[in-house]
């Protein structure tokens, strides 16, 4: 009798190892089922997430910066001054009346073509320093004259010439009336010159060569001027 009971004492005891072995091990491998597969999706899902983030992140950033390089070399690109015409072909011009003397001791008109400036007398003086182009007219400014300076106000043109003006030039009243109305009346084609006063190395003079009195402001002489065909320079 006591040997049955212990048997079914350890029958008992077994089952109930058995059975509460069973059980743990499914538990645990329920729950590491669960474990790992919460476990892993999660941390799947993130890095899954994170890279493509990550990707579109990179794929914005790469659009931004090609962005960023096209801005940039744009920017740098030299600007185009084309659209300026005047800048294209160069400074706008005008044209100006020179007078020059011809073999018979008169004034003959040179049209010359100049930039259009605010100081178009004084170019005007410049370009007669110069001498003429044209074929069969003389200079009538001695030769190293430099225009030192010019001044129009009220109608009074005040032109200073260098020194060469009277130590260099050829004398003979003929030659001295040409350089001198050279002068006046090529200035006084502006209208807002009516009279002109020559100087030299700032200085009023009496005369440039001994015969024609310059200390005082002159007025045009249309009478020296010969009609001739003018022709245009540039």
């Amino acid at each position: 009798m006591k040997a049955a009971i212990k048997f079914f004492i350890y029958l008992g005891l077994i089952i109930v190892a058995l059975y509460s072995s069973g059980c743990a091990s499914d538990a645990q491998v329920s729950a590491g089922q669960n474990v790992t597969s919460e476990q892993g999706q999660v941390p799947n899902d993130a890095i899954g997430n994170q890279t493509a983030v990550n990707g579109q992140t990179s794929v914005k950033n790469g659009q931004e910066m090609g962005s960023m390089s096209s801005n940039n070399a744009a920017n740098s690109t030299t600007p185009d001054n084309t659209a300026d015409p005047q800048t294209a072909t160069g400074a706008a011009t005008t044209t100006v009346v020179l007078y020059f003397a011809d073999a018979d001791g008169y004034l003959q008109a040179e049209r010359r073509s100049v930039n259009k400036t605010a100081g178009i007398a004084r170019q005007a003086m410049q370009e007669l320093c110069r001498g003429p182009r044209t074929q069969g007219l003389s200079a009538t400014m001695p030769d190293g004259t430099r225009l030192l300076d010019i001044n129009i106000r009220n109608g009074l043109c005040t032109v200073n010439f260098s020194r060469e003006l009277v130590s260099k030039h050829s004398g003979g009243s003929g030659s001295e009336n040409a350089t001198v109305y050279s002068i006046v009346n090529t200035l006084t084609q502006f209208s807002s010159v009516e009279q002109v006063q020559i100087l030299v190395d700032g200085q009023v003079v009496e005369s440039i060569a001994g015969h024609l009195d310059v200390s005082v402001p002159l007025t045009r002489d249309s009478e020296l001027i010969r009609a001739s065909a003018q022709v245009q320079y540039k």
